[in-house]
């Protein structure tokens, strides 16, 4: 593997920002300093004028490999075998809990998977936990940390009923949001926040998309917490309006909400009550988003624009470089108690992200890196571009190209 020299960077780390170089061997980071140019490198990368983050660690992403909800333990040890051959990210997966498998979540051995994932309101998918026993037990018994997709499906379910009174096959796109309520949110939110205290559940609730379920989390560090929180980059980028022009492209679970939710969700950043930002990348094809809205399905394609969305926040003075270093590689790492990455520290694992923050990104459907083809921010210019990203000290891209070589790891955890 190539030794790799990155000069004249502004690190961003630990709450600092500092202009210094780092060193790459053996896949790891070498030597982080002022002046590293006395040290052996076969490749040597001007990053002045660029940002280096340590790369974002995504909690929350859907990519549909091998594509079934099979929820045993020797179907998550399947998805690792395609992935150690197939992915060009680092990697881990989540068990999905299941109103039936409480004794193969038992038997999870914790450094097995990242956490388990449940369902508690009826999404993309077949895996909804609606026995209030097998959710009971999910809570109480899991060696690992339990990730929630929290909407009421009784809730959901009598609103779309209101609404087909009215609209008979034809409601609007912009009638999701109140389907999708945040009622429906708040309610199965805070049930799993009331069952997580009263079992003890180290719980992490994905996807919050409301200002009223905040007040649910407390603003306590991270490192005292045992119920966590996330933000999604979509629920911070775009509002209700948006549906006007994005229509079903944009139709997600959790909805999108108000502007107002957005702004609250984008405030609770930094006070500390979300922990973490994720993309919940749902890939569909466009024929497919295009239907009707009760025929299209839900979920957006979000990886390869999530960290340039959310540099645009700190252009408009909201959050810092080292916020979003904090909230997408420092809070995933000790949330997910992830070995060795999520800073840039010596003897870490060299995952990076370069960035020039003052040279605009225009997207365009090409080059869109899905199989799908498609992105929601298609017309959009962000003021940021990703130069370069390292995985597990790998170039796996740089200057709009991607190295054809997969260089994914497993990930390890230290539980």
């Amino acid at each position: 593997m190539a030794t790799i020299l990155i000069a004249n960077a502004l690190t961003v780390n630990e709450g600092q920002s500092i202009h210094q170089d780092l060193l790459i061997r053996n896949g790891h980071i070498a030597a982080v300093g002022g002046d590293l140019s006395g040290k052996a490198a076969d490749q040597i990368i001007d990053a002045d004028g660029c940002a280096l983050f340590p790369g974002m660690i995504d909690d929350h992403v859907h990519f549909r490999e091998p594509g079934l909800t099979h929820n045993t333990i020797d179907r998550l040890e399947e998805k690792h075998r395609i992935a150690r051959q197939t992915s060009f990210a680092n990697y881990s997966f989540y068990l999905g809990g299941a109103n039936d498998n409480i004794e193969a979540i038992k038997a999870l051995d914790p450094k097995q998977a990242c956490g388990v994932k449940v369902f508690m309101g009826a999404s993309t998918g077949n895996m909804l936990v609606d026995d209030p026993d097998a959710l009971e037990q999910i809570f109480t018994h899991s060696p690992v940390i339990v990730a929630t997709h929290c909407e009421d499906s009784p809730t959901i379910d009598e609103n779309t009923r209101r609404f087909q009174a009215i609209h008979g096959e034809n409601i609007p796109i912009s009638l999701h949001p109140a389907i999708r309520s945040e009622d429906a949110c708040y309610r199965s939110t805070a049930l799993a926040v009331e069952l997580a205290g009263r079992c003890n559940t180290r719980l992490h609730v994905l996807h919050l998309s409301t200002a009223k379920e905040l007040s649910l989390f407390s603003s306590m560090p991270l490192d005292r917490k045992r119920i966590t929180a996330e933000v999604c980059v979509h629920h911070l980028i775009f509002s209700g309006t948006d549906y006007r022009d994005k229509g079903t492209l944009i139709k997600c679970n959790p909805a999108i909400k108000t502007e107002m939710d957005r702004q609250h969700l984008l405030a609770a950043l930094n006070t500390g009550t979300i922990d973490v930002v994720g993309t919940d990348h749902a890939p569909h094809t466009l024929a497919e988003k295009q239907q009707p809205y009760l025929k299209a399905p839900s979920g957006l394609p979000l990886v390869q624009h999530a960290f340039v969305s959310l540099l645009e926040h700190v252009h408009d003075g909201v959050l810092t470089v080292e916020r979003v270093a904090e909230k997408t590689a420092h809070g995933p790492a000790r949330l997910f108690e992830v070995k060795e990455r999520g800073y840039l520290r010596e003897g870490y694992w060299a995952d990076l992200v370069l960035v020039d923050l003052n040279r605009p990104t225009v997207v365009d459907q090409r080059p869109v890196h899905y199989r799908c083809g498609w992105t929601p921010f298609a017309g959009r210019t962000f003021r940021s571009t990703v130069k370069a990203t390292f995985v597990s000290g790998h170039l796996a891209f740089i200057d709009g190209k991607i190295n054809p070589e997969p260089a994914g790891k497993r990930l390890e955890f230290e539980r």
